[in-house]
């Protein structure tokens, strides 16, 4: 050191030949080594994702299987085996009951939007038996006869399928309102359907084995990273009387601001799919809560309303974006749902009064519930909520995005190598359990109260019943009549149920079947630090969070010894598998609105759940091979429902017209942008061919190539897109006729200047059974600025 400041005070002393040479040498080096860190530097400000994975220069520490393409450091997370796939389980559109506001007038007329299955799928690349399946379906819930459709078709798909079943196979609804119901299991909602359709199940079923035999064919190494956001204005609480029966203390802990004030959860949790063979995007699959209830109980247009709107948008917003893969799955599963509707301004009465509906009872001045009703954005719009369910899809949409897009600058990595699930059957009719302060707690069969007739603001119920105090003083006598044919709840259930006054004992009920589950589903999966509830009910907004709480709390004992472990992330999606109605907290089902009416197995039913998740959280752990006991079966009612739902029986068109023939044509004029265009068709049933994965109407547009050969005609719209509606009119029973009407609404974003045409695709059957495909198609059309 003595020599080096000797040095520096005497001055620079002169450099001989060779010195010079090695100093130039050295400043060659740190020239071009600055050069190449700038370089570097620049491109991962710069370029594009794919391209900024494949600059990272340190090798995870985990040597990849053979074949396999590691595109990223050890802090971009683990690698799995990711999957997705998207198929088409739109059921028959016209003739066949609604599934959500048991309304038995809400037939289907029409198609606004086509119903999907989402599949996701997670395996561990060294254990090929841990994975697993994360459906989610376009519609009401999930079922215990459509799961088992879905295994069934799954196993047929062949050995390599082998790894699939009951403990890994999750099967969830986004809980729209607005999809062909009569594919239930059970008895109690198939009553509004007129019993049990096999093409309305088949076409679900169907649907979800083809997508999850896409998004197995395409297993491939990737990444998964997550994130969470706030999502405003796309939820409220539709019983908040019942959730401040809630605890304040505990209320308060979710009490955050004025606009985020706990009352429903504000959180969307994003978990993106990364391919590392080139680092793009292969899909998401989020979880929020809010009904599926934009669209009205006056609306008979087939949608996956406002989820639907989410994943439609989300899908489409990637088709040129350099960070996505080409069949990009965007899945928009519900979370705790229970309590929340997407009906954001309120409840109000229709009655001329201008006020807002009762807020213990939501009843109006005449005292019932039937003119209170909840309001969209939009809902001054005469549009059955369709303007207001775009709304609500978009207000998801927009903040999922916006996360996605930051995922993909930063994000928190999934990791740990370990795959995991479990799942039991648990019979809830009498399960006795000790609660965390020691107590013994029992559930009851299933039971629904007077106040689950009552329906909501979202759809008010019939007659006089009403939510908070519906019980048979305040109701007419007819019903504790009707009541008690069904069956007269004994002393022991009336005393399990506690404060819920029976109107109906379905779970002691099973002629001609069983009317409702007893058995329900009990499910979880991980994957690195996120743990997934499954749940088979609508779990309220307290009662999701207890439950994830006593989950992640479980989940830090149980994984504390892992390498590498850290804080778990738990979500809960549903409803899934079975539809089990409510899940609410025991001070909401002491308030007996329809939520706690509508919880099935008595006022413990939400610990009982939490008690048997808890029990199995062990299987979750990175060594566990271990699964909980398989349980008692719930019944398979496929092939014993029963089914009042009239067949298709002719087709014909008028006389000295064709199937197809153009019956009201488009304008010669043009059109301007934002100007519906409709065309009515001669038409046939829609029933006699579903068309899954095609459409029944298509919007072409007149291109002319590059080259400037020949123009030629391209689809550039079907009936999966929100703006052109397919509708469909019975003309004459007795003739068999009937009619088609085909309305782009160009109002549509995307529409652009051009020539267009209007085809319709149909299939008639004849007396003798046989279906025969034909075609229509209108005139040419221009549509201008």
């Amino acid at each position: 050191m003595q020599d080096i400041d000797s040095e520096k005070k005497a001055g620079p002393s002169p450099l001989l030949p060779d010195q010079r040479k090695k100093r130039s040498s050295r400043l060659t080096v740190l020239i071009s080594t600055i050069l190449f860190a700038s370089t570097l530097l620049f491109l991962a400000i710069t370029a594009p994702q794919s391209l900024r994975n494949r600059l990272i220069l340190w090798p995870s520490k985990e040597t990849p299987p053979q074949g396999w393409v590691s595109s990223g450091s050890e802090s971009e997370g683990d690698e799995y085996l990711l999957g997705v796939g998207k198929a088409d389980i739109t059921g028959p559109c016209v003739e066949i009951n609604l599934m959500g506001y048991a309304d038995p007038n809400q037939i289907g007329t029409g198609l606004r939007q086509r119903l999907y299955s989402r599949a996701f799928i997670v395996a561990d690349p060294s254990r090929p038996a841990d994975r697993f399946i994360y459906l989610v379906l376009d519609t009401q819930s999930g079922d215990t006869a459509v799961r088992y459709g879905i295994l069934s078709g799954i196993q047929a798909l062949g050995p390599e399928y082998a790894n699939y079943g009951h403990h890994n196979l999750a099967v969830t609804g986004t809980h729209s309102h607005s999809g062909p119901g009569a594919w239930l299991n059970y008895l109690l909602p198939q009553i509004t359907s007129k019993g049990f359709d096999k093409q309305s199940y088949q076409a679900i079923v169907d649907g979800a084995v083809l997508s999850v035999k896409k998004a197995h064919e395409s297993l491939a190494p990737g990444r998964l990273s997550v994130g969470s956001t706030k999502v405003f204005g796309a939820n409220i609480n539709r019983s908040l009387f019942a959730y401040l029966a809630n605890p304040e203390e505990e209320r308060a802990r979710y009490n955050v601001s004025s606009e985020d004030d706990g009352s429903v959860e504000k959180d969307m949790t994003l978990l993106k799919f990364q391919r590392s063979s080139d680092g793009k995007n292969i899909g998401v699959l989020t979880w929020f809560p809010t009904h599926g209830t934009s669209v009205l109980g006056n609306n008979t247009l087939i949608s996956g309303d406002n989820k639907g709107v989410a994943a439609y948008l989300f899908e489409k917003s990637v088709v040129n974006d350099d960070t996505a893969a080409e069949g990009f799955v965007a899945g928009f599963s519900q979370a705790n749902v229970g309590d929340t509707s997407p009906n954001v301004l309120g409840a109000w009465c229709e009655d001329g009064t201008g006020q807002m509906c009762s807020f213990e009872n939501s009843t109006c001045s005449d005292g019932r519930s039937q003119k209170c009703h909840a309001r969209g954005p939009f809902f001054t719009a005469n549009d059955e909520g369709t303007s207001s369910c775009f709304e609500i899809g978009r207000r998801q949409f927009e903040p999922a995005k916006e996360l996605y897009d930051e995922l993909n600058e930063s994000s928190t990595p999934i990791r740990g190598k370990w795959v995991k699930s479990f799942h039991t059957f648990h019979n809830m009719s009498s399960y006795q359990f000790a609660l965390p302060n020691g107590t013994v707690a029992t559930t009851c069969p299933a039971a629904l109260g007077y106040s689950f007739a009552a329906g909501t603001s979202d759809g008010p119920g019939a007659f006089d019943f009403t939510q908070h105090d519906g019980n048979p003083n305040t109701t007419s006598p007819v019903w504790q009549v009707v009541s008690n044919i069904l069956k007269a709840p004994s002393k022991e259930q009336v005393a399990c149920h506690g404060l819920k006054p029976i109107l109906l004992d379905v779970g002691e009920v099973s002629t001609p079947y069983e009317w409702t589950p007893n058995i329900v589903d009990v499910q979880a999966f991980r994957v690195g630090q996120l743990v997934i509830i499954v749940s088979p009910g609508e779990a309220t907004t307290m009662s999701g969070r207890r439950w994830k709480s006593a989950v992640a709390e479980e989940a830090k004992v149980q994984f504390a010894g892992e390498e590498d472990s850290e804080p778990p992330i738990v979500v809960l999606g549903g409803p899934a598998n079975s539809y089990t109605h409510y899940i609410a907290t025991e001070e909401e089902y002491s308030i007996q609105r329809y939520e706690g009416a509508s919880t099935l197995y008595g006022p413990h039913t939400l610990a009982a759940y939490i008690h048997v998740t808890l029990s199995w959280v062990s299987s979750l752990g990175s060594s566990s091979v271990t699964q909980p006991p398989k349980g008692p079966e719930p019944p398979n009612n496929t092939n014993r429902s029963l089914s009042f739902i009239p067949s298709v029986i002719r087709d014909a068109p008028p006389f000295f017209k064709d199937f197809g023939d153009v019956a009201q044509d488009v304008a010669s004029e043009p059109y301007q942008i934002g100007e519906p265009i409709t065309v009515t068709f001669v038409g046939a049933n829609p029933r006699n061919n579903l068309r899954l994965e095609g459409s029944y109407a298509t919007v072409e547009r007149l291109m002319t190539p590059p080259s400037g050969e020949t123009p030629v005609w391209q689809v550039v719209r079907d009936d999966s897109d929100w703006y052109l509606v397919f509708r469909w009119r019975r003309v004459s029973e007795l003739l068999g006729t009937s009619e088609v009407s085909i309305t782009w609404e160009t109002a549509d974003p995307w529409a652009e200047p051009g020539t267009y045409r209007i085809r319709y695709s149909g299939d008639a059957k004849s007396l003798g059974g046989k279906i025969t495909g034909f075609e229509g198609v209108s005139s040419n059309f221009e549509l201008v600025y």
